[in-house]
C-alpha cells in the first residue's frame, strides 16, 4: 500500500498532508513529519510513503482554501480512522459551516450524546485532519477560543479568515 505526502506552505506556517487511496489521512502543522509519520505507521504498518506533488488534489485544494476558497475542502474525501464515536463527532464537525462556531456542548447535543461534552473535546482533539475536518470551529460555551493542536494562534487566524474570506497575516 502506498500513501502519498506532500508539504504545503501557508499563511499559518507548513503543512504535511497525507492521502491513501484517495482519500486524505492526515495533516500536520509545522512539517511535524515525526508524529505524522508516527501516526501513519499506527494506522498503515504495511504503508510506503512517497513523496508527490499534489496527492489527489488537496494541495490544490487546501491552497485554494488559504486563498479565500472556504468552500475548496468541503469535498475532500477522507480516511480518517478512528473509533465510531470519534467517526460521529468528526463527521459532526465536517457539517459546521465556514465562518460559524459551535460549543463542544452542542456538538454533543448535534451527535445525541448530551452528557459526553468530555469525550467530544477528546475526538475533536484526536483529529488526524485538521483543517479540512474542522475541529478549529469549536470553541468553549462562553465563546472563548479553547485548546488546538495547532496552538491558539492559528484557530484564531482560521477563524478570522472564515469569516472574512481573505488571507491574512498570521505573523504580523
Amino acid at each position: 500500500m502506498i500513501i502519498e505526502t506532500a508539504e504545503l506552505d501557508t499563511p499559518i506556517g507548513p503543512l504535511v498532508l497525507a492521502v491513501r487511496g484517495g482519500k486524505l489521512c492526515a495533516v500536520g502543522f509545522d512539517r511535524d513529519w515525526s508524529r505524522v509519520q508516527a501516526m501513519l505507521r499506527r494506522r498503515f504498518p504495511e504503508a510506503e510513503l512517497r513523496r508527490v506533488e499534489d496527492p489527489a488534489g488537496a494541495v490544490t485544494r487546501l491552497r485554494a482554501y488559504f486563498d479565500g476558497d472556504l468552500t475548496a475542502l468541503d469535498s475532500i474525501p477522507v480516511d480518517l480512522g478512528g473509533t465510531p464515536f470519534q467517526a460521529k463527532v468528526w463527521n459532526a464537525l465536517r457539517r459546521i459551516p465556514a465562518g460559524q462556531t459551535m460549543s463542544y456542548r452542542d456538538l454533543a447535543l448535534a451527535i445525541g450524546e448530551p452528557k459526553a461534552v468530555r469525550a467530544v473535546g477528546l475526538a475533536n482533539g484526536a483529529n488526524p485532519v485538521a483543517i479540512v475536518v474542522p475541529c478549529h470551529r469549536v470553541i468553549g460555551a462562553d465563546g472563548s477560543l479553547t485548546g488546538y493542536g495547532g496552538g491558539i494562534e492559528r484557530k484564531r487566524w482560521l477563524l478570522a479568515h472564515e469569516k472574512t474570506g481573505e488571507t491574512l497575516s498570521l505573523f504580523r
